[in-house]
């Protein structure tokens, strides 16, 4: 597929400036499109347990927002260092960035020098095929340093820097994600009760999300690069969407973050409990095995998780969601409105 079919258009002021608390609301108050074979429904997020059907299996992210943005200095200038994804004794994959509305890639090469936070870091290499992300190696420990001085990291559409708490979801757990896993956000204790005296079933997995979904910037939409991402998919989901399934109930992930963790347990034939990290690209050319479902927000043009939707729900439901989500003047971003995809019936 040609990466000029992620392109559509999206007015500015279509972005969530702020969260809903921020903006006179609440969570649970956000919009919610609801896209279905049958056309799109408009709903509000409250709404959700009457829009899922008793049995119906959701899925969540456990992982829990970091404070990935750390104050960094070097021969450069003063620049942000967002931490994006741990590999382990001390190297982590990262994007250098003036600042939020000023991208990279910074002029840093291997060997260079800076600090970040008060702890020294050190240039290692470029992610190959994604020059703005550079593999750093930081000395000292950095989650403690991040907890000090640290915030999480901002882009140049929010108004005003906000603190850790808005990032962090009901089912937050495990700390690991540089942004927050957000199509969750919209939940609260309240929403998960109302779900579970509906009958709907819920279960976990963790995939620590790195920095936002990334632009699709090679021709073909499944030609781009990924970085890998730790996850988890336990024994008891596996036991739980398995049974889902034989009983012909369907499996909603919440996020693309889900997808990938549940299909990167996937071994062609059937889920497994799985952990490591993953590099799968859900796109149209490897379509979704696991998932039934997807609540999400809306994501920019031009993105790789705009492609895991077209995997599955197909491009023409999902082009014609987002002109619908346009037209009503939805919000997109971590703070803005969901979106719940239900292409079709759960498979065997």
């Amino acid at each position: 597929m040609k990466s000029a079919a992620l392109r559509f258009e999206r007015p500015k002021e279509l972005e969530a400036d702020a969260p809903p608390e921020l903006r006179g609301s609440t969570r649970d108050g956000v919009r919610l499109l609801v896209s279905t074979p049958a056309g799109h429904e408009h709903h509000a997020f409250r709404d959700l347990p009457a829009l899922l059907t008793p049995g119906d299996l959701v899925v969540v992210n456990e992982s829990a927002t970091l404070p990935a943005g750390l104050p960094a200095r070097g021969a450069v200038g003063d620049f942000t260092l967002c931490l994006s994804t741990n590999y382990g004794r001390g190297l982590w994959l990262t994007e250098p960035r003036w600042g939020p509305a000023r991208p990279g890639p910074l002029p840093l090469r291997p060997g260079d020098r800076f600090e970040a936070a008060g702890l020294r870091a050190t240039v290692v290499a470029e992610y190959p095929g994604l020059p703005r992300l550079l593999f750093v190696h930081l000395n000292g420990d950095v989650l403690s340093a991040a907890a000090r001085r640290g915030a999480p990291i901002r882009y140049a559409y929010l108004r005003e820097p906000l603190g850790l708490e808005f990032y962090q979801t009901v089912f937050s757990r495990v700390p690991g994600s540089a942004e927050m896993p957000s199509a969750a956000r919209p939940f609260t204790l309240a929403a998960v009760r109302a779900l579970a005296a509906r009958g709907v079933r819920f279960a976990t997995v963790v995939l620590h999300a790195g920095v936002s979904s990334l632009e699709v910037e090679a021709p073909l939409v499944e030609a781009q690069p990924l970085y890998p991402e730790p996850f988890e998919v336990p024994a008891a989901t596996v036991a739980a969407v398995s049974a889902a399934r034989a009983a012909g109930r369907r499996v909603v992930a919440v996020g693309t973050t889900v997808v990938r963790a549940l299909e990167s347990a996937h071994d062609g034939k059937r889920l497994r409990p799985a952990r490591g990290f993953t590099r799968l690209y859900v796109n149209p050319y490897r379509p979704a095995r696991v998932v039934d479902g997807l609540l999400t927000g809306f994501h920019d043009p031009m993105t790789s998780h705009l492609a895991m939707l077209y995997a599955l729900a197909g491009e023409d439901l999902v082009r014609s969601a987002y002109a619908e989500a346009v037209a009503g003047r939805y919000l997109w971003h971590e703070f803005g409105d969901s979106h719940l995809v239900l292409p079709g019936a759960a498979g065997a």
